[in-house]
């Protein structure tokens, strides 16, 4: 059998996600491989954590680029956004949850590359007059963050047709940042 690992790490990832305290043996069982095999690729834990943090801010970020954040409206570059990270969901969540064991004003370098760049893209539409003066981009980019994740585990549960989920995130926060004329 072929690994890839990248293929491994992302099920990692969405084991991880999902049970934070997952044990190597549950992740070569989700992974359909032996503990044994998942050794030979990661001594440890702690190796496993590393490269999926690793993979995990590469592929985001390789996703901002795709999404074109500093281009066009910025309701259609969140839109892009979503469409863009959803199939990285597990990573996404992933490194949320794993930024949360930082200390405060400890995070990760790579995650706050990617937190500021999407962080820029909600004050790029506040100061457009696009989106809410009242939600900070720090709460916006949380929400896209909590969004996608749930997004995908209710896709992965059944409850939510994978075809509907993007257009579902990208509606549901952007009927809440929208600046609307009553306000």
């Amino acid at each position: 059998m072929n690994l890839d690992r990248e293929e491994l790490l992302s099920t990692a990832a969405e084991v991880l996600t999902r049970r934070p305290t997952s044990s190597m043996d549950d992740i070569a069982k989700a992974a359909r491989i032996s503990r044994a095999t998942l050794h030979r690729h990661f001594a440890g834990r702690d190796a496993l954590i590393r490269a999926l943090e690793q993979l995990g801010h590469r592929r985001l970020e390789a996703a901002l680029d795709a999404a074109g954040t500093d281009e066009g409206d910025a309701a259609d570059a969140v839109r892009r956004l979503i469409a863009e990270t959803e199939p990285l969901a597990g990573f996404l969540g992933f490194l949320v949850t794993e930024n949360q064991l930082f200390e405060p004003g400890e995070q990760h370098e790579g995650w706050m590359r990617i937190d500021e760049r999407i962080s820029a893209l909600f004050r790029r539409g506040q100061a457009e007059g696009t989106f809410r003066l009242d939600l900070t981009p720090a709460w916006l980019t949380e929400a896209l963050y909590a969004l996608i994740t749930a997004s995908a585990w209710a896709v992965q549960d059944g409850r939510v047709a994978a075809r509907d989920s993007t257009h579902m995130t990208a509606e549901l926060l952007l009927g809440g940042a929208r600046r609307s004329m009553e306000r």
